[in-house]
């Protein structure tokens, strides 16, 4: 069912921070820093696919992450709703069951055999395609799934997620320059401000991780020279 309630943006970002924090998606350490994908330490981890595992809150999101759209990109705006493998595969299934649309899905890379696809389901050519991932840092990995999808002849000018870093000023300028739009929920920011609200962690870990929103790259420069 599409929503029809539109709560507004910050509202929802304070909304999804708290569930967020609620199912423990959200990992603060700043004495043992995680590893990120990029090999860069962080004092910050989260857990986007935790959610599928909470019924309630998955649904209370998925609401919002469709009414974002609708407001943000258009009422008609998409033909097809596609999740990148694997993380986004889910809740793309749950976005276009609320906006009554088709849905497939992106490989990483072709499977090796059979069609040897990346896509699967059906798209056609012509089709306005959007993009659903759980999170993204930088936005670089979205940029092969768009163009898989724009390899059928369909477009993609939208991406969704439910979590955006935040941190790094680049990423909006990275979707941009390749034709793409990006749509979320709530961020660190939105997510530090609840946790300080709700005293989730303790003020040291607090401050430490505030430091390594500030200025994420220097608080990695430093923690690499130790």
């Amino acid at each position: 069912m599409i929503p029809s309630s539109f709560p507004p943006k910050e509202e929802i970002a304070r909304l999804t921070a708290r569930m967020l924090l609620e199912i423990r998606a959200v990992h603060f350490n700043a004495e043992t820093p995680f590893t990120l994908a990029s090999g860069l330490p962080s004092p910050t981890y989260i857990d986007c696919r935790r959610l599928i595992s909470y019924p309630r809150i998955r649904s209370v999101l998925m609401d919002f992450l469709a009414v974002t759209i609708l407001r943000e990109a258009g009422f008609e705006a998409f033909d097809n709703i596609a999740g990148g493998e694997t993380a986004g595969i889910p809740f793309a299934a749950m976005v276009a069951e609320r906006l009554a649309l088709p849905m497939t899905y992106v490989r990483k890379k072709p499977k090796g055999y059979g069609r040897n696809a990346r896509i699967e389901g059906a798209m056609s050519e012509g089709q306005r395609v959007l993009l659903v991932e759980d999170l993204t840092t930088d936005g670089g990995s979205k940029l092969s799934f768009v163009d898989a999808i724009r390899d059928t002849g369909a477009t993609c000018a939208h991406t969704a997620v439910i979590f955006y870093y935040g941190i790094f000023p680049e990423t909006v300028a990275t979707l941009a320059g390749h034709g793409v739009g990006l749509h979320y929920l709530c961020t660190w920011q939105d997510v530090l401000a609840e946790a300080r609200a709700s005293g989730a962690f303790d003020a040291a870990t607090l401050a430490e991780v505030g430091s390594f929103l500030a200025d994420p790259r220097r608080w990695q420069a430093a923690r690499q020279a130790k």
